[in-house]
């Protein structure tokens, strides 16, 4: 289904088969994506500002460059999604699914990501600055070179194989490594 550089601004898109939908370069500002189905679906470049996107699915959809500013993606599902370059500010990310995402480069500054499933997500270089990620799950992801600064990091979950920035140190920030 080709939506591309179409306008969708406040659409309700409630529980709707979005799958593999091309949303590429459109407008969907505060538009109701509650509980839709949007796995696969090519959101490259789209304004998903104030959206509602709480438990819908995301799963491999490819948000690169998506501005998600203010988005609630409340349980969403992001597994193996692509954020890289994303706009994430300020979004509501709380107990959302992001196994095994590609943030690379993404700016989730200020996100609530309070129980967040981040495991083996990749956050290379990612603005976290004021993010909450207390009892996020951050096993084995991969953060080398994201800023950290003023995150709130207490509660989450940290393996070996999880990767910190550079003289960044997780029992200091009230880690609990599993």
């Amino acid at each position: 289904m080709n939506l591309s550089n179409g306008w969708f601004q406040n659409f309700n898109f409630q529980d709707s088969d979005l799958k593999e939908a091309d949303f590429s370069n459109s407008d969907l500002t505060r538009a109701n994506l509650t509980r839709a189905n949007l796995s696969g679906a090519d959101l490259i470049g789209a304004n998903l500002y104030a959206a509602n996107l709480s438990g819908a699915d995301l799963i491999g959809a490819n948000l690169i460059s998506a501005d998600l500013y203010a988005a609630n993606l409340i349980n969403a599902n992001l597994s193996h999604a692509n954020l890289s370059h994303a706009n994430l500010s300020h979004a509501n990310l709380s107990h959302a699914y992001l196994t095994g995402a590609y943030l690379n480069h993404a700016n989730p500054k200020g996100a609530d990501l309070k129980g967040a499933n981040l495991g083996y997500a990749s956050l290379g270089y990612a603005d976290l600055r004021d993010a909450s990620l207390g009892y996020a799950n951050l096993i084995g992801a991969d953060l080398t070179g994201a800023d950290l600064t003023g995150a709130d990091l207490t509660g989450a979950k940290y393996s070996e194989a999880t990767v910190f920035p550079y003289n960044f140190d997780p029992v200091k920030a009230g880690m609990i490594k599993i």
